[in-house]
């Protein structure tokens, strides 16, 4: 047993006085007691006489033994490397014995010390500290727990990097689960250390952390009541964390998180006193606004610095179909990543995640979080100081889309207050105003056209013209999400949009000008052939064009601006005519470019670089909107060029986007003009055949698709390729949680295959007919729908036994028509007749009691059955 350290009685006297002296407020005696620091410092046992005051001379006050233990932790930080080892090994020995103190104080004073001992590189070198702190937790003793707890929070806040390292050996791996188990613990103060200690390895997403995410997220839910303030502060700032660091967990989860507990009142007043915490997180900060320039106001003939400018991703083209009551729908396979906020700086900061919470928040409580909010939402979207002011307004835009129904009692008085901060004189104000415009842009374009649409859409124009680029780039995005809800309404101001798209042109810098191509897109789409009016193109196609050939072959730009001409030449149909020989040669230069690049690369990859699919990729989809544009006059062009042998290659790339953009064309091409197509039939299905593989969603949808317009133009010659797809089709059709896109195009396509073969088809009619009927039963009356049924009716015909046992569908589907063509209600009525006086009027009586009296109705009203 060695033998402890012991002080000598006049050594220790003399530290006594001199922790006495320094509690003097006078200058001079300050003086003297920093000359006598300096001079005790010289000896190596100085620091042990601190200690021992500090853990065992119980006979002082407490401030004095706390004061000991400062000034030792002032001279750790200055000299520690040059403390003796027997008095570093004195001091560590006795901060671990007596960290269960139990004066509050005292505790808290050694837990300072470990800390600094530890940040002096020492959690290496005092590799006990960590297992002795943890196994202290388990002690009986309340202040041990306490003081051990207070420790670790030290070392998790200043070393949460080393401890997450393989430094150590990775001692999170023990230390998160064993502090997760004491959110449970009886004492608030405890519990709140445990969330503490957790919190500090959030922002740096702790691998155990996140090995223990649902766990810790789970524990927070639970104390999220808790009756101690200082719980639910940790609590609180622990989901914000969360949220800062866009655990991507914690959004989806919060969801069924949120939806668990909401029934727990606790919980939602939790909630709903986090609101005022968020609301307050969505002003800018101080830096923010320094970073974003918000005292710039003009900054528009600045030139964009290339770094700022995000890489764009294509979107590939899917093929789908018209819905009742609604436009195409998007298809679903695609992730929508869409930045839903004004804000560029790509941190996320507390902003974004404040907003994003809130976001969470209003879709789960929908309009009874609004209670809780509109009273501090009117305080700051009136507010005299514009960073209030546009706070609110970015709280108003995040909760459009949880709270649209509960909003919209306020919104004829809201929205003109917005359309007024459209004109505010601080840039920041009228950038956020276009974001929350446009989300409530549904419901604006639901109003009469002179109350909001009109006036929104002359101050948005005004602003895509705004002499600062971050408010141009707002205006922009929020006008193209008008034009999607408005569609055709817009048609009247088509003369005076273009105007300001095209002024916009000369003016833009890079970064916009991608941001413009995409509003100018998404007009073409949005009013489709009424652009094609001869004022209109004379208008919109010089600067286009102009643009076209300024860029080289190799400039990325060209992807924005390749989209918005398919989108363009789609809507103009022979309008765009004029335009589309040079547009057609050089779409076809960019694939076989992409091609030749990619076949060099695979022979020499050392010699050459891989090419970037992309440019092939945005070239086949225009080439697909100028077939779908000009029809048959696209003929010609086809005639003069390898495009056919350039497709062949394309459909066998190894890139699901490459094939999928190659059988959209495949399909326009083939409804354009097939003469150039039929040629190549034999040596595409087979293609076509192994593409039908449901794991690549969409290469899949436009695959099928392709196989449908063929078969329609090759009738009866189709024969000797049904074996080919027709069992695939039937299997994808059967499918659980196959996208909705894909079930109708597979149906149609199934449906065009009996119509031009029904014999091949028609036996494997019990195999497809009830999910058949049950994908084409929503879509709108069209050519498409109209081929697959008259096809599904001559399968009937031919094999009447198949849809015995799933008729009711069938009737259902019927139904759903609006107004078939004569012929085809003549088939409908012949089967719905055949089968009524094939199983006689008795059962014909009992069938139909099944149905719903709405389908008992149109079939009556309709077919007289």
């Amino acid at each position: 047993h060695r033998m402890e350290w012991q002080p000598d009685e006049q050594g220790l006297q003399q530290v006594l006085q001199l922790l006495k002296d320094s509690q003097s407020p006078d200058t001079a005696t300050q003086r003297a007691v920093q000359e006598k620091l300096e001079q005790l410092n010289q000896f190596p046992d100085f620091n042990n006489y601190l200690i021992f005051v500090l853990t065992s001379l119980k006979s002082e006050d407490e401030p004095t033994r706390s004061l000991s233990g400062l000034i030792l932790k002032n001279n750790v930080k200055a000299h520690y490397q040059n403390f003796p080892p027997n008095v570093a090994d004195f001091i560590k020995r006795e901060c671990l014995n007596n960290i269960g103190d139990p004066s509050p104080l005292i505790r808290a004073t050694i837990g300072i010390l470990i800390t600094t001992i530890a940040s002096k590189g020492e959690l290496q070198t005092w590799p006990e500290l960590l297992p002795q702190l943890c196994n202290l937790l388990n002690s009986e003793d309340y202040n041990t727990c306490e003081g051990s707890f207070g420790a670790l929070q030290k070392i998790c806040e200043d070393s949460s990097e080393l401890l997450d390292s393989d430094a150590l050996n990775r001692p999170l791996n023990i230390m998160i689960p064993k502090f997760l188990q004491f959110f449970k613990h009886c004492s608030p103060k405890i519990r709140s250390h445990a969330i503490a200690c957790v919190n500090q390895f959030i922002i740096g997403r702790a691998q155990a952390l996140m090995d223990n995410i649902d766990t810790f997220i789970e524990s927070l839910f639970a104390l999220a009541g808790d009756e101690d303030s200082e719980v639910r502060k940790n609590v609180c700032r622990a989901l914000v964390m969360l949220l800062e660091v866009r655990i991507d967990r914690l959004i989806p989860h919060m969801h069924s998180i949120i939806q668990e507990v909401s029934s727990n009142v606790v919980v939602c007043l939790f909630f709903f006193r986090l609101i005022p915490i968020l609301v307050n997180g969505m002003k800018y900060s101080e830096i923010d606004i320094i970073l974003l320039k918000g005292d710039v106001e003009e900054d528009e003939a600045v030139p964009d610095s290339e770094q700022d400018i995000k890489p764009r991703f294509h979107k590939s083209r899917t093929v789908t179909l018209q819905h009742e009551g609604g436009e195409g729908e998007e298809g679903e396979d695609i992730d929508e990543d869409e930045d839903d906020d004004d804000d560029t700086l790509s941190d996320w900061n507390l902003r974004k995640c404040s907003a994003a919470a809130l976001d969470v928040l209003a879709n789960v409580f929908r309009e009874e979080l609004l209670p809780h909010l509109l009273p501090l939402l009117k305080g700051l979207l009136f507010h005299p100081d514009w960073v209030i002011k546009e706070s609110g307004i970015l709280v108003l835009g995040a909760i459009a889309e949880g709270c649209m129904q509960g909003m919209v009692p306020y919104l004829p008085e809201l929205i003109p207050h917005l359309i007024q901060c459209l004109c505010d004189k601080k840039a920041l104000v009228r950038s956020i105003a276009c974001w929350t415009l446009s989300r409530y842009a549904h419901w604006v374009v639901s109003q009469p056209p002179d109350a909001h649409l009109k006036p929104l859409m002359t101050e948005l124009l005004k602003r895509i013209l705004d002499g600062n680029k971050r408010v141009q780039e707002a205006a922009c995005s929020a006008f193209a999400t008008l034009e999607e809800e408005a569609c055709t309404e817009l048609v009247p101001y088509l003369s005076f949009i273009l105007d300001t798209l095209v002024f916009a042109f000369g003016k833009y810098q890079h970064k916009n000008l991608l941001i413009l191509y995409d509003a100018i897109g998404t007009l073409a789409d949005s009013v489709g052939h009424h652009l094609n009016q001869p004022e209109y193109i004379q208008k919109l196609m010089p600067p286009l064009i102009a643009k076209w050939n300024e860029l080289k072959d190799e400039d990325k730009d060209l992807f924005p601006l390749l989209e918005c001409l398919s989108s363009v030449a789609t809507a103009l149909q022979s309008g765009f005519l004029p335009y589309c020989e040079p547009v057609y040669q050089r779409c076809v230069t960019l694939v076989q470019k992409t091609l030749a690049q990619a076949m060099m690369y695979s022979q020499q990859p050392d010699q050459y670089e891989a090419p970037d699919k992309d440019f092939m990729i945005v070239a086949l989809d225009l080439l697909s909107g100028l077939a779908e544009g000009l029809g048959g006059h696209v003929d010609t062009l086809v005639a003069r060029s390898n495009i056919m042998t350039l497709l062949f290659q394309c459909m066998q790339d190894t890139m699901p986007e490459v094939r999928q953009s190659s059988f959209a064309l495949l399909g326009d091409l083939t409804k354009a003009c097939f003469p150039h197509v039929k040629p190549c039939i034999a040596e595409f299905m087979p293609i076509l055949g192994t593409n039908l593989n449901p794991e690549f969603i969409s290469v899949c949808n436009n695959a099928t698709w392709a196989i449908g317009e063929i078969c329609m133009q090759m009738g009866v010659e189709m024969q000797p390729y049904i074996a080919m797809v027709l069992n695939q089709l039937v299997e994808i059709i059967n499918r659980p949680n196959t996208p909705k896109t894909l079930l109708e195009n597979t149906a149609i396509t199934i449906g065009r295959l009996g119509y031009v073969c029904p014999q091949e088809v028609a036996a494997m009619l019990p195999q497809f007919i009830r999910p058949w009927c049950t994908s084409l039963r929503n879509i709108r009356d069209n050519e498409e729908k109209d081929s697959a049924f008259r096809g599904i009716c001559m399968m009937i015909g031919v094999n009447p036994g198949g849809v015995v046992q799933d008729f009711i569908f069938f009737c259902d589907a019927v139904a759903s028509w609006v107004n078939p063509k004569d012929d085809l209600r003549d088939m409908f009525y012949k089967i719905l007749h055949g089968f009524k006086e094939q199983v006689g009027e008795e059962n014909w009586q009992q069938f139909s009691e099944q149905f719903p009296p709405l389908l008992k109705e149109r079939l009556a009203a309709c077919y007289g059955v």
